[in-house]
């Protein structure tokens, strides 16, 4: 039977103290694994939190965890792990404000999502955001259509920044309303303004079918010209 209190196995679990070294090598290599795996995730993936902050905080929080609750993890290698992640941390922040390619690597940086009402296609693939996600986004900003929509930002903590055509300057755009969304088809059934659903430009049409100037898509929307609500 174990006593409480064995000051070795408190400190150290029984084991020889150069385990220390092994220790730094873990700490290092799993923040290093943790940076990389959020970073794939993508901003919406750690939406608030930058991910060199979410990396700090998963990181410090399981070195401060496991010594409080299971009686073999030594308190020693747990403190080697924060002082190893504190250096670790000191050391991004000094090379983030070193080099502007390698904050962007570690913080990622803001992206045009929308132009002058219409999508930035480009940034949309690299961005691992859905249409619908996005569209949820605008909603919640009482935003009706793309034309109402001068500018949208995702920031690097992947949150949308929106700035807006005043309302003289609002014109026809891509309804993000799913009961007028919905009614996307391929053929046109009435002549007038139509969207694109899939990179919001407009144009005016006629009956028939069509592709879109600028994506060469297919599919159409009625397009609106309403003012947003506040």
């Amino acid at each position: 039977m174990k006593e409480i209190f064995e000051w070795n196995r408190l400190f150290y679990n029984d084991l020889p103290a150069n385990f220390a070294l092994e220790v730094i090598f873990r700490s290092t290599v799993m923040f290093i694994i943790l940076l990389l795996t959020l970073k794939l995730a993508g901003k919406r993936g750690v939406k608030q939190l930058s991910i060199f902050e979410t990396v700090i905080i998963i990181a410090l929080g399981s070195a401060a965890g496991d010594p409080m609750f299971y009686e073999d993890v030594g308190i020693i290698p747990a403190a080697i792990v924060f002082t190893v992640i504190i250096i670790l941390y000191r050391s991004v922040t000094w090379l983030t404000g070193k080099s502007k390619k390698f904050e962007e690597f570690i913080e990622g940086k803001t992206e045009c999502l929308i132009n002058d009402g219409k999508f930035s296609i480009a940034t949309f693939k690299k961005e691992s955001l859905a249409q619908d996600e996005f569209f949820a986004e605008l909603r919640i900003k009482s935003i009706e259509h793309l034309g109402q929509v001068k500018h949208a930002f995702i920031e690097t903590s992947g949150e949308i920044s929106v700035f807006y055509y005043p309302d003289e300057e609002v014109k026809y755009g891509l309804p993000i309303l799913p009961a007028l969304f919905n009614k996307k088809n391929k053929t046109i059934s009435k002549d007038g303004i139509h969207a694109c659903t899939f990179c919001g430009h407009t144009q005016e049409l006629q009956q028939g079918n069509a592709n879109c100037e600028i994506c060469h898509k297919d599919e159409w929307v009625s397009a609106i010209k309403t003012f947003r609500i506040t």
